[in-house]
């Protein structure tokens, strides 16, 4: 890549972009050495992708309070899929125990 970069004039389109991937060649070259690491983001978009939409759904959350209320269910939902766990069925569960009397001293009881 560095012996083509140095034919190509550094005004035409391939070579500005090769000039771009060598500039960043050890952050794009560092899932190579950790197998842990993706090469794109494709993952993480896809997890983002439902609370962008939801974001668009629900304007009529209407002030700071409605938003933060949804930052904390979008929290508990997410951090339920992370443990395995239906969200809908997690929620409906801990709102069902709270109803029958569940106490904040018992809250990792409820934890997911």
């Amino acid at each position: 890549m560095l012996a083509q970069r140095r034919r190509l004039s550094a005004k035409s389109t391939l070579g500005r972009a090769m000039q771009y991937a060598l500039n960043r060649w050890e952050a794009l070259a560092r899932y190579l050495d950790d197998g842990r690491l993706s090469i794109d983001n494709n993952l993480p978009e896809r997890q983002l992708r439902g609370i962008a939409l939801t974001r668009k759904n629900f304007p009529f959350l209407g002030s700071d309070v409605g938003g933060d209320r949804a930052a904390i269910i979008y929290t508990v939902a997410e951090t339920a899929k992370l443990n395995g766990l239906d969200p809908e069925a997690y929620i409906a569960a801990v709102l069902d125990r709270l109803a029958r009397g569940h106490t904040i001293d018992r809250l990792d009881d409820i934890l997911p």
